[in-house]
Formats: structure tokens, C-alpha cells, sequence
């Protein structure tokens, strides 16, 4: 087994370090975060990560294709394996991530089964757990409510951003003079690009009712509106400032 350890010399030895992951944290994220956690050097808050703990070299044939070959396993200072499981075959593999939103993980800490065998102590001797995949030591569940899922993601794709970009070509002059604090002001007082866009989906063949989301679409259309009339970092200045992650880390 082959060993690779840090000098005494690092850049950051000393202060507050918070970590955030989710289910899409994968690989070197998981081992940073995992190493954190291990030796209590700071917390991990979030959701537990993908669960992608394997150094895979690709090997090309002579028709085009590639074989990738896994080498060696990534664990973390407590002897933790990040990798996910796959002894069950690769469906149960692959549909493990769908499995979260059904099964509640992503919104219950209780949700997350881990057997007592995968038990593993913290320099100062807390408990944390193996079987794939770190979990952090502050769960934060997803926003919104379970069920919620679809319009998150629609929110997420492309189309919010084709609407946005046809919207201002039509309606430029009316955000013409505004500064940032002027534009919230004037968003944040009506509904009506709200109702535009449920709109705009219909005519694209979605039918999907934004009465019981609109706190979250409203939002989610005022920080790419700041993204195109402004710049990207208004664009999360708008969209973190709801964020439950980010209020956690807040309240530390």
C-alpha cells in the first residue's frame, strides 16, 4: 500500500474552515472533505456526497475504445472507503442516487442507513461512517419540499435562461437607469414575469402550475435577470441569499 502524507507546512493550519457538500460532491472534493472531517479540523455541513473513491487509468485499444481499469481506492484518514458500493450489480449501482429522492435522504437526516459495522472514530474520537459517500456532521436538507424536485430542476435548465435573454430583448427600456437595488425593488413588487413564464412553458408544451412555487421561480427569475443586466455575481447574490446552506454556515 502505497502512502502519501502532507508536511507540517500547510497554508491554512490555523482558523475556521467549513466545508460544504451535497450529493453531486465527488471524488477529490469527498477526500478534502473527508480528511477534514477525520482529523476534526473543521465541520462538513450539507448532505451526504456522490461516493466516487476510485483512480481509474485508461487503457485505448486499437478500434477507438478504451478500457478504464481501476488501480487503487481512495480512503480517508480514519480508514473510511468513499467509494459507494456496487456488489449488488450495476442497475442498483446506478439508480443508488435516484434512490435519495425517494427514499427521503435528501430531506430527513434519519433517512441515511448506515450499518453499525461502519462505524469509524475521528482523531478526537467521534463517530463518523463508511459505506460510501461522506456524510456531514450538520445536515441540510434540500430547499423546498419533498416532491418539489421537477421545478427545481426546470428552474436549473436552460430555458429560464432563453426566457430571461427573449424578455429583455422585448422589454430592455423598462430596466433601462437601474441600478441594482432599484432593479430588486421593482422585481421584487410584482408577479408579473412569474405569470410570463408559466406562459412561456405552456407554449413550449409544459404544463406546470407555479402557484404553490413562486417564492422559489420568482427568485430563480430575478437572479438571471441580475446575471444578464448585470453580472454573474448578482446572480448569486440573489440566489444564495435563500439558500439553507448558506444560512447554516452563517449561524457558526
Amino acid at each position: 500500500m502505497d502512502k502519501t502524507k502532507a508536511t507540517s507546512g500547510g497554508l491554512f493550519e490555523n482558523g475556521k474552515i467549513i466545508i460544504l457538500i451535497n450529493e453531486n460532491s465527488a471524488s477529490a472534493s469527498e477526500i478534502l472533505a473527508g480528511a477534514i472531517q477525520d482529523n476534526d479540523r473543521g465541520q462538513i455541513i450539507g448532505r451526504r456526497s456522490f461516493g466516487k473513491g476510485l483512480v481509474q487509468r485508461e487503457m485505448p485499444l486499437g478500434d477507438g475504445s478504451a478500457v478504464r481499469l481501476t488501480v487503487a481506492r481512495y480512503y480517508t484518514p480514519s480508514g473510511r472507503s468513499i467509494q459507494k458500493p456496487y456488489v449488488e450489480g450495476n442497475e442498483e449501482y446506478f439508480n443508488e442516487f435516484e434512490k435519495r429522492f425517494y427514499n427521503g435522504e435528501l430531506y430527513e437526516k434519519d433517512s441515511i442507513k448506515v450499518a453499525d459495522s461502519l462505524k469509524f472514530k475521528t482523531l478526537k474520537g467521534r463517530t463518523v461512517y463508511g459505506g460510501g459517500g461522506i456524510i456531514p456532521d450538520i445536515f441540510v436538507p434540500l430547499n423546498g419540499k419533498h416532491g418539489d424536485e421537477a421545478t427545481e430542476m426546470l428552474m436549473q435548465s436552460g430555458i429560464v435562461s432563453y426566457f430571461v435573454f427573449e424578455q429583455l430583448d422585448q422589454n430592455r427600456k423598462e430596466f433601462e437607469g437601474l441600478n441594482f437595488d432599484s432593479f430588486k425593488k421593482k422585481f421584487e413588487a410584482t408577479n408579473v414575469y412569474v405569470d410570463k413564464f408559466e406562459n412561456y412553458l405552456k407554449s413550449n408544451g409544459v404544463s406546470l402550475n407555479l402557484n404553490s412555487h413562486e417564492p422559489m421561480v420568482k427568485n430563480y427569475l430575478m437572479a438571471e435577470f441580475a446575471r444578464q443586466l448585470f453580472e454573474e455575481e448578482k446572480y448569486f447574490e440573489i440566489k444564495l441569499k435563500n439558500d439553507l446552506m448558506i444560512q447554516e454556515v452563517l449561524k457558526r
